[in-house]
């Protein structure tokens, strides 16, 4: 895959086998802008995990959040008062999930539903599902406490899962942030990562870490 001039400038700082400390992987990260938008940077977590047996799934609250505003859709019956007072972006029962199965929702970052609305939700799960956005118990998406819900996820909390690689890939900011605000992002994300851990699993957990921005190489981080 042919590179441009930016980008292969950018990698030939980075030495393909070093294992970076956070600060100066992070700073190598930020050196390596290539957009001319805010890009954003990624941490990507390779699991030795069974991909066929083993699910590494959770979410984290990261300290700084994304540097995205988060359109926040809540399904619900029982708790619509509680979920505009907490500044959900959409609220509604079986004429919202009626509008999401027509295309007629727009676009959301993530759907919170309370227990009773989960059954009727099934007949929109082919279109939620494939984009991650199916409400579940083990991301707290599912819960009656809507207002926790809606503001953690509001202030920056984020649900994760490996891919189908043994990969987790999580965004942890923007290349604005500092490099303290990034770290402290990327430290939460792995420590969740870790106490996602299936119990089955044997031997080296999380064989390696590497961050980098949208468009820009990746760096390996050591993990002293």
């Amino acid at each position: 895959m042919k590179r441009g001039k930016k980008y292969s400038a950018i990698a030939e700082k980075i030495e393909k086998n070093k294992l970076y400390e956070i600060e100066e992987a992070l700073a190598l990260v930020k050196e390596g802008k290539v957009a001319k938008f805010d890009e954003s940077v990624e941490v990507h977590v390779n699991l030795g995990i069974d991909n066929k047996k083993d699910q590494v799934r959770g979410s984290v609250v990261l300290p700084h959040g994304t540097g995205k505003a988060r359109k926040v859709v809540v399904i619900t019956s029982t708790k619509t008062k509680e979920a505009e007072d907490a500044g959900a972006d959409l609220v509604g029962a079986e004429e919202l999930i009626e509008k999401i199965k027509n295309g007629k929702a727009g676009n959301f970052d993530v759907v919170v539903a309370t227990p009773e609305m989960m059954p009727k939700l099934a007949q929109v799960a082919k279109i939620l599902g494939p984009k991650g956005l199916m409400p579940s118990p083990k991301t707290e998406t599912v819960t009656d406490k809507i207002k926790e819900a809606v503001e953690s996820l509001k202030k920056g909390k984020a649900s994760f899962k490996n891919d189908n690689t043994g990969n987790v890939h999580q965004v942890i900011g923007k290349l604005t942030f500092d490099v303290a605000k990034l770290k402290e992002n990327l430290e939460a994300t792995v420590d969740a990562v870790e106490k996602a851990r299936p119990a089955g699993v044997k031997g080296a957990y999380i064989k390696s870490i590497s961050v980098c921005s949208t468009m820009g190489p990746a760096v390996k981080i050591s993990r002293k």
